[in-house]
């Protein structure tokens, strides 16, 4: 804990830096156009390592809103500054795109427009990925693929990946997720009939099965099976290049979260059940976006140790950045899912008919369920940083807060796939 003299902005760099041996960078929440710069020598450098970055300093100051003072940690502890004979200047917050969708009410912070070059790049190595090295899907799809507009998706969730190839490890794994989501559970062939039996196939692409020398071949040819699998084996390999075999574990460990929150949903669906909505809300804790930040260590080229990220702090920061990002999910994609054939739960849909809601109503209490799950975030992120105020766990707080405003950006501005209700 800092002392009762210090900032949590400023939170003893030395000190932190000798406890957990890492050195205390500058960060930035803008887009990085390639490689973070070299540390500048001297006083330059103490005081650009000081400054904390816009989505840093959100998470010391806690959610905002009646009755959250309390929990806003710069308010709190930091002294007061010395006066200055010249104030800097604020840079102007970045605005969402004009023709972006809007959700009245909807908490969330814009961001800045992703980096193009990154954004064109990232996009084409990761459709040659897709076409050439796992055949992912056919010509008829293209278009599909292409509207997923995966790469602008991940530059924009990951401001502080040093290279492309760090975006890509991230790119890969998203997109070999949604293909086993498509393919095993919804659009394209998915059903929830055998779906425990091909999930737990395709996770032995992410956590090796260890068999016998007769047997081992058949479970190596069946990682080619199928596009889903493809995916899965190829995007692993990859990341394992960049991982720690920490980091490796981590995302295995989530990625079976994952597939339980799959399977409980598929159940349902199989016996036409309407969940209540805290059970809803139980099931996309696990089948929510969660292995996505849970990497952010690994795309932004560090490690956040282990008895770190297991820390109940931060599991919690973990679960509701996935849960807030996945009912923003939930939101955006209202329309597309009444639009499809069958009958899919989103929160609207579950609380409409558990509280004997109209569309709207049920639509806007599943707005308020999202704000009330981002500030919590908010508020967690707080605390945790003021209890370790870690190099590596305040860059790690960071990163998992730009990944739950890049995510919600790319729902925001991807009107290829989304559009809104008419309730406004």
């Amino acid at each position: 804990m800092p002392d009762s003299g210090s900032s949590p902005l400023r939170p003893s760099p030395p000190a932190a830096a000798a406890r957990f041996g890492a050195p205390v960078p500058a960060y930035t929440h803008g887009v990085l156009p390639g490689p973070p710069p070299a540390p500048r020598q001297g006083e330059e450098a103490a005081a650009a390592a000081r400054q904390p970055s816009p989505a840093l300093e959100r998470i010391l100051c806690g959610p905002s809103g009646l009755g959250t003072a309390g929990l806003s940690l710069a308010r709190r502890a930091q002294p007061a500054a010395p006066e200055t004979p010249e104030a800097p200047e604020t840079p102007e917050a970045p605005k969402a795109p004009a023709d972006a969708l809007h959700i009245p009410g909807l908490y969330y912070h814009p961001v800045a427009e992703p980096d193009p070059v990154r954004v064109e790049e990232v996009s084409r190595r990761v459709k040659d990925w897709a076409v050439e090295e796992v055949e992912l899907y056919p010509e008829e799809w293209e278009g599909q693929f292409d509207g997923f507009s995966v790469g602008r998706y991940m530059v924009a969730c990951h401001p502080d990946a040093p290279t492309i190839e760090h975006l890509m490890v991230a790119t890969r794994l998203m997109v070999a997720e949604n293909a086993v989501d498509d393919c095993y559970c919804e659009d394209h062939g998915g059903s929830p009939i055998g779906l425990g039996g091909r999930l737990l196939l395709a996770h032995t692409a992410l956590d090796h099965l260890h068999t016998t020398q007769e047997y081992q071949p058949q479970w190596a040819e069946s990682l080619h099976a199928d596009a889903p699998r493809r995916a899965y084996r190829s995007a692993m390999e990859y990341f394992v290049r960049q991982a720690s075999a920490s980091q490796a574990d981590r995302y295995r460990h989530d990625m079976a979260r994952l597939h339980l929150g799959y399977l409980a949903e598929g159940a349902w669906a199989q016996t036409d059940h309407t969940p209540e909505v805290w059970e809803y809300l139980a099931m996309r804790q696990f089948n929510n976006f969660r292995p996505c930040p849970t990497i952010t260590d690994t795309v932004g080229g560090y490690e956040l140790p282990a008895d770190l990220h297991a820390q109940p702090g931060m599991q919690r920061v973990l679960a509701l950045a996935g849960n807030a990002s996945t009912i923003v999910n939930d939101l955006y994609s209202y329309t597309k899912e009444l639009a499809s054939p069958g009958r899919h739960l989103n929160l609207p849909v579950v609380i409409a008919e558990r509280e004997d809601a109209s569309e709207r109503d049920a639509y806007l209490k599943a707005v308020e369920v999202h704000n009330d799950l981002m500030r919590d975030f908010e508020a967690a992120s707080a605390a945790l940083a003021a209890a370790a105020p870690a190099p590596s766990v305040l860059r790690f707080l960071q990163g998992v807060a730009a990944w739950v405003d890049g995510n919600h950006y790319w729902h925001q501005t991807n009107t290829y796939r989304y559009s809104l209700p008419d309730f406004w």
